[in-house]
């Protein structure tokens, strides 16, 4: 189904945050379609406005790219820009999330050796 005169502009916008946030964290065009399960063509004409993105995509992309919901939708709001540093632990793990999936598992399979050697 096309887009709408009315929704381009939205969808527009939409994919130029996707396209800044992912470019901020370092990963490639190739590295988030892998993580939505979608193509490089795909997220491409999502960047660029030409296809919806879906609604179940938008958590993952938020989660993703480091963001909440409204940030990625371009609704700021006060609460959400006062929301302070995130432990060192967790801007970890919200760069682990990052990681392409073979990244991901290699670090897993780290934290599982030091995790085991700490319970002898």
């Amino acid at each position: 189904m096309a887009i709408s005169q009315d929704e381009r502009g939205f969808f527009v916008e939409l994919g130029g945050r996707i396209a800044r946030l992912r470019k901020d964290c370092h990963l490639t065009q190739v590295q988030l379609a892998e993580t939505l399960g979608v193509s490089q063509p795909t997220m491409n004409a999502y960047e660029l406005g030409q296809r919806r993105v879906p609604v179940s995509a938008l958590p993952v992309l938020a989660r993703t790219l480091g963001v909440g919901l409204e940030e990625l939708l371009g609704e700021s709001s006060a609460a959400t820009k006062k929301r302070g540093p995130a432990p060192k632990f967790q801007q970890q793990v919200e760069r682990l999330a990052r990681l392409p999936k073979a990244q991901q598992r290699m670090v897993m399979q780290m934290l599982d050796g030091v995790l085991a050697q700490a319970q002898r």
